[in-house]
């Protein structure tokens, strides 16, 4: 199936492997509450259990150095997709509040980004994430 729009979270290539999977999934944790009609349904079991409701779509890992990651933000702010962002400061920082502070001391053009995450029409995510490789 084709989806009109795109998730993709593009990640800093030198980063650690816990740290991706850290990264990629603060990332993705503010799309579904954003963008929630790319939440499907609850998933149940064979015996009734019930479990959480997932993306409809699948999420595209990529990975580039920090300048592709700056310029992908700038241009996604730029064309209003849903954004998110993580920086390099809140690998330190143990609380929503304190990540929250973090990011809003520092003016857009000088995050230290080591992810974002990204929703949109997938033609324009897709101009958004250019150059990026697939994550390995």
């Amino acid at each position: 199936m084709r989806f009109d729009t795109k998730i993709a979270v593009l990640l800093r290539e030198d980063l650690a492997v816990w740290q991706r999977l850290n990264v990629t999934a603060f990332l993705v944790s503010g799309i579904g509450p954003a963008e929630p009609e790319v939440v499907g349904e609850p998933y149940a079991d064979a015996d009734g259990v019930g479990y959480l409701a997932m993306f409809r779509q699948p999420v595209m890992v990529l990975e580039g150095p920090g300048e592709l990651l700056g310029a992908a933000r700038a241009k996604a702010a730029k064309r209003g997709l849903a954004l998110s962002v993580f920086t390099a400061e809140l690998f330190a920082t143990g609380n929503d509040r304190d990540n929250r502070a973090a990011v809003a001391a520092v003016a857009s053009d000088e995050l230290d980004l080591v992810g974002v995450g990204i929703h949109g029409p997938r033609n324009a995510v897709d101009r958004v994430v250019k150059g990026a490789r697939m994550h390995p």
